[in-house]
């Protein structure tokens, strides 16, 4: 594919196959997510991949979050163990910190734009990614788990990864509606 067609064939995947990533396609969209544009070549993105056992306490701590206080009948808390059970890898992105609000939302944008390498690295090679955040992205907990200072560093979001078992179909906007010309 070229570049246009991976970016206009990229989609949000939200179910995928047991099938194992290919040798070093994580390395490759990583090496691509660091060439991102980032202003005063700050590097303010730091990923984290979870080992089995930090997945499967993030799992069951995604559980507790999602119960809200309440008991979860059973077939409900199954169901989102196997949503993160389900994509063989899942990289937490998190944004190191600046005190200057103007640097802050210039890093935020890179690691946005870090994050969309990535994704459009895996799609170059088949393979589905989800940009999620929520509850499960900003508890204390999840911080501890990642061994992340939430005092240096801001989760923005997990990368799910793995290859998709149904590709959505989605509707845009026409570029006609979201673009304009000035004189």
């Amino acid at each position: 594919m070229t570049c246009y067609e991976t970016i206009i064939n990229r989609r949000t995947i939200h179910d995928y196959l047991p099938t194992p990533l290919p040798e070093g396609a994580i390395d490759r969209a990583l090496e691509a997510a660091i060439r991102a544009p980032n202003h005063k070549l700050t590097n303010p993105w730091r990923f984290n991949l979870m080992g089995p056992e930090t997945r499967q306490a993030i799992t069951e701590l995604a559980v507790i979050v999602k119960s809200n206080g309440r008991i979860l009948p059973e077939d409900k808390q199954q169901r989102i163990r196997t949503k993160f059970s389900n994509p063989p890898e899942i990289i937490a992105v998190s944004q190191v910190i600046s005190s200057d609000p103007f640097r802050r939302r210039e890093d935020y944008g890179a690691c946005a734009c870090a994050i969309q390498n990535l994704c459009l690295s895996l799609a170059s090679e088949g393979i589905g990614s989800k940009w999620s955040s929520g509850a499960i992205t900003y508890h204390d907990e999840t911080y501890r788990l990642l061994g992340i200072n939430p005092e240096q560093e801001e989760i923005i979001g997990f990368v799910w990864i793995g290859y998709p078992e149904v590709t959505p179909e989605t509707g845009r906007t026409p570029l006609a509606e979201v673009c304009r010309q000035t004189p």
